[in-house]
């Protein structure tokens, strides 16, 4: 049948009888409903026959579900052949459509070299061994595939997992722009020395959040958690001062002053100043002075500090968060992280098996419940959470560049898993 992938994975007979069972539809129903013969679907159901990308695309529609629910690819497992098939595409037209683009005229890309790519075997011609070249075909394919780019990654490296990763460049951090370095400049020193320090006492409070995550402890929402406290309405003998009081007290800024300095990088839009009240012991209700720091004034305290502006995140690499989920995880292996000690919204980022709300970002299949057979294998006793062959593939190819990323995520002892993974 022309244009139809090799059968790595295609429909499931058993998922195509369900659905159609469930509707209540008879075969030559869905077999006018999805334009086809009454025979045909027949030896779809018998696994006789695989339906072609197209027709694959029309039966989902027939039977009113996605193409997923009847190739049975669990979200986290897609392979480019998954890919291929969500999106309705043939091989020809993938090939097509790759071809107006650098990295595809580059690659020479046809229908037979996509096949090959989706089968594991071997592609021919130049540049298919190069990481750096085949890393910038990821991207026409999400394109083509309406997909984020890091999940062609996935899927490319869940379908050849013996070869290396496409390289995907990671863009360098970009210099402070001049208009946050004018803004810098044009304040006092005093005033310079408040936004840094506010800027400082922001990231260190955003770090005690993580590890809260970590812990699995509850995590106010960032608009609550950003407000910082600044000083509270009372003698100083009777509250102390607040940590930001503590540092700019260390930095020699600390005076009657305090409420017009920071009264005036509010003005410049550079912080958010309000004030609320708190209860605290033997004093009572006490107003207290909060201030954010915003991305205006965020912006101007790393340019004046000589800090870069921070980069786009790479669109393969976890955020802070995840990696230190995976990472976790990773620590816990080969006996694996037990059941309980993992849940929240992170598995529905990295879990297999996992679907978020509609529309929501497919999860990278990192993570997965492995079950634990009891002695003598007569029943499971538990369920563990362990990494998948990609979350181990991960893990090896990108844990020195999270180190460098995230430097106060624990990795240590990854370097034999990472080893073993290669």
């Amino acid at each position: 049948m022309e244009g139809m992938p090799s059968p790595l994975r295609t429909i499931d007979p058993a998922r195509l009888v369900a659905r159609r069972v469930e509707l209540g539809l008879s075969r030559a129903a869905l077999a006018a409903l999805a334009g086809v013969s009454a025979r045909m679907i027949f030896f779809y159901e018998e696994g006789r026959h695989a339906p072609t990308a197209p027709r694959l695309e029309q039966l989902a529609t027939a039977l009113g579900c996605k193409v997923e629910v009847l190739t049975g690819a669990r979200r986290g497992e897609e392979t480019l052949v998954d890919l291929r098939y969500a999106a309705g595409l043939t091989l020809e037209r993938v090939a097509e459509l790759l071809k107006t683009t650098p990295a595809g005229r580059e690659l020479s890309v046809s229908a037979p070299k996509v096949s090959a790519l989706e089968s594991g075997g071997k592609v021919t011609g130049r540049h298919w061994q190069d990481p750096e070249v085949t890393g910038r075909l990821l991207g026409p394919l999400a394109k083509a595939y309406g997909v984020p780019v890091r999940m062609v990654l996935d899927a490319w490296l869940r379908t050849r997992p013996s070869e290396p990763a496409p390289v995907l460049s990671i863009k360098r951090k970009p210099e402070p722009s001049k208009t946050a370095m004018v803004t810098w400049e044009s304040l006092n020193e005093r005033q310079q020395i408040y936004l840094g320090e506010v800027m400082r006492d922001d990231r260190m409070t955003a770090t005690e959040m993580w590890m809260r995550r970590v812990q699995r402890l509850p995590v106010p929402r960032a608009a609550e958690w950003r407000r910082l406290p600044l000083a509270l309405r009372a003698a100083p003998s009777d509250v102390g001062y607040t940590r930001l009081q503590e540092r700019l007290r260390q930095r020699g800024v600390h005076d009657p002053g305090v409420g017009s300095t920071v009264h005036a990088l509010g003005r410049r839009g550079l912080l958010v100043v309000s004030e609320d009240s708190v209860d605290l012991p033997a004093v009572g209700e006490v107003r207290r002075v909060l201030v954010e720091i915003t991305r205006r004034g965020r912006a101007a305290a790393r340019a004046g500090l000589g800090e870069p502006r921070e980069p786009d995140p790479a669109p393969h690499l976890l955020s802070e968060w995840l990696w230190g989920v995976v990472a976790r995880v990773a620590s816990a292996e080969p006996e694996g992280l037990e059941d309980d000690q993992l849940a929240g919204r992170s598995l529905f980022f990295i879990g297999v098996g996992y679907r978020g709300r509609s529309g929501a970002q497919p999860s990278r299949g990192f993570v997965d419940s492995v079950p634990v057979m009891a002695p003598g294998g007569t029943h499971v006793s538990e369920y563990r959470w362990r990494l998948t062959q990609l979350g181990r593939r991960h893990v090896s190819e990108y844990l020195h560049v999270y180190r460098d990323l995230y430097p106060g995520v624990s990795t240590t002892g990854l370097e034999a898993l990472a080893g073993d993974a290669r």
